[in-house]
């Protein structure tokens, strides 16, 4: 199920599921809503936008609420997360599941939305987006991650990033659905009530080395090895770690050759000043004997 694509004109809902937005995260969203009407789009803040009931977060009921109200208003026509943070979790049990499946719009965010846009897609169906917070507009140096949104979101475009560079790190060619987000928060889906479906998907990952260091990183990866997620999957697709020891050195030492299928990694997705915008649940491409090793092969919004 795929969410309308957006217009010049329409209104775009901001909720913070994550990180309360106190301090200087007022103003940085002060700033990227003036970006985006400057651009012609409306922009609505949830009721619990800058809520912090908890003195750590808003409460996860208050979260759940701002969700549930921006999918079921049909002025809505996009849902941008202000900014990641730790426990976007803490609103599964609290989301409308039903209304959101009978109302699909578009869901963008990245780090700690990971949790919530794959949850989200794995009990609607609904395609989710992997792409910059909406407070990032603003403090992003470039330009380069909003016009990938405005690319993705507005003219539907299916190219991921600009002739960026990928490394094969094991060839091949796979086809499947796009799973995956930050490291630490798929690692936490992989198992439990809300666990995610690993079988025959295109995972793609990246991680924050200044939060996640090397054998943190190795912490993870063994223990999705252990559970068996590297014998579902079909692709893998790694992202930004910024580290001396890169990401998919690490990767090599955990999975030890014992699995065939492609992996290729990147710079243009993750926590990075230049992301695309990857969809959750879109079909995709790896082929390393292509430049362009990653390719989305069917449209994400209409």
């Amino acid at each position: 199920m795929i969410p309308k694509r957006l217009q010049k004109g329409d209104t775009i809902g901001v909720v913070a599921p994550s990180n309360p937005i106190i301090g200087e995260n007022k103003e940085e969203v002060e700033r990227a809503r003036k970006i985006l009407e400057a651009d012609g789009f409306r922009i609505q803040y949830a009721k619990n936008l800058f809520s912090n009931t908890n003195g750590y977060s808003s409460s996860a009921k208050e979260k759940a609420e701002d969700i549930n109200e921006m999918f079921q208003d049909p002025e809505i026509k996009m849902i941008w997360c202000a900014k990641g943070g730790e426990n976007s979790n803490s609103v599964f049990d609290y989301l409308d599941y039903e209304m959101i499946q009978k109302n699909p719009k578009i869901f963008c965010g990245y780090s700690d939305i990971t949790s919530l846009s794959n949850v989200i897609y794995a009990k609607t169906g609904l395609v989710t987006f992997n792409g910059t917070n909406f407070k990032t507009i603003a403090t992003d140096e470039t330009s380069y991650s909003y016009q990938e949104a405005m690319k993705r979101f507005v003219e539907g475009s299916l190219a991921l990033g600009r002739d960026e560079t990928y490394q094969t790190i094991q060839p091949g060619k796979a086809e499947g659905i796009l799973v995956g987000g930050n490291l630490s928060l798929t690692r936490g889906l992989v198992a439990g009530k809300y666990k995610m479906d690993f079988q025959d998907k295109i995972l793609f990952l990246e991680e924050l080395s200044f939060e996640t260091g090397p054998a943190l990183v190795s912490n993870y990866l063994y223990y999705m090895k252990q559970n068996g997620v590297f014998e579902q999957i079909k692709g893998l697709w790694l992202g930004h770690y910024e580290h001396e020891i890169p990401l998919a050195q690490i990767v090599q030492d955990v999975l030890e050759g014992e699995y065939s299928f492609p992996i290729v990694t990147c710079e243009h997705f993750g926590h990075t000043e230049k992301k695309t915008v990857i969809p959750i649940g879109t079909c995709a491409r790896i082929d390393t004997s292509e430049k362009q090793a990653v390719q989305l092969v069917e449209k994400c919004v209409e």
